[in-house]
């Protein structure tokens, strides 16, 4: 079965988001805890997510992935917003521990110019005051472009912050198609290769996600800019092959491409009717 669905909106609650995930067919989502360039998120209905619950139990759903804000920034140069940072994330944990089998996804950070090795060292350290050893919630680095100073933007570079982390048991990765693509991955042409690598360098054990998104530029631009599927540079087949993937077909897809609802839908069928496994 094809664990699909897409980034929806938390705005009317959580039993809305299992509700409009179902109207268009998908078995999993991933949402925001809170605005995406802010920072305090509204006090958690625990009812609310017991009916989440219900509807991912009831509809047998796959993991429910929550991504961070895009503002948290765990290597900044400045303590305050690493502090803050630390703080969203160990907020974002203890709310998703209310739900079954749920995942948080993260971007690394930018070291804003003081290195990536010590952009690796300041992430792995806030890592190490969050996570706890009674928690459930897996934490998931992604797989960054490479635009300016990101960590995040080759395998090695997450597998050294998951070496440093001392509860890494609690840590997995988040594949963003577009982000690996435009890094200079090339999963068009030579994925097997591409999936050997991240194997020999992370461990395919540790891969828990796949953003699925094609790219509005070339391989190796380090632009990070979704396309819809089948519209960029990557193109329908390739993604197709991604889905299709011995390595990867188990693994819940979350599309994150610029469209509507509507678009959602009809992407998630597309990706349906192609899926062989």
């Amino acid at each position: 079965m094809l664990n699909i669905g897409c980034h929806l909106s938390s705005a009317r609650g959580y039993a809305a988001m299992g509700k409009e995930a179902l109207s268009i067919d998908a078995n999993i989502f991933q949402f925001f805890t809170r605005n995406p360039r802010g920072g305090e998120a509204k006090p958690l209905d625990l009812s609310d997510v017991e009916a989440l619950c219900r509807i991912l139990n009831e509809n047998n759903f796959a993991s429910v992935l929550a991504h961070a804000p895009y503002t948290l920034n765990l290597c900044s140069a400045d303590s305050g917003i690493r502090e803050f940072a630390q703080r969203i994330l160990a907020d974002d944990i203890s709310r998703m521990e209310h739900i079954p089998q749920g995942m948080l996804n993260f971007h690394p950070g930018s070291h804003v110019k003081q290195g990536v090795e010590i952009g690796i060292s300041l992430i792995a350290e806030a890592l190490n005051k969050v996570l706890f050893s009674e928690q459930k919630t897996l934490v998931l680095l992604e797989t960054m472009a490479g635009k300016g100073s990101e960590v995040g933007r080759n395998f090695e570079e997450l597998a050294e912050i998951i070496k440093r982390v001392e509860l890494n048991e609690k840590l997995g990765v988040c594949l963003d198609t577009c982000h690996v693509h435009d890094a200079g991955y090339d999963i068009v042409s030579s994925l097997d290769s591409v999936l050997e690598e991240f194997d020999k360098v992370i461990g395919l054990s540790r891969l828990k996600a796949i953003h699925l998104n094609d790219s509005k530029n070339p391989l190796g631009s380090h632009k990070d800019r979704h396309e819809v599927i089948g519209k960029g540079y990557i193109g329908l087949s390739a993604l197709v092959n991604v889905i299709n993937h011995p390595k990867l077909s188990h693994l819940p897809f979350y599309l994150e491409t610029p469209n509507e609802l509507p678009g959602y839908a009809e992407e998630i069928r597309l990706l349906r009717k192609n899926y062989r496994c």
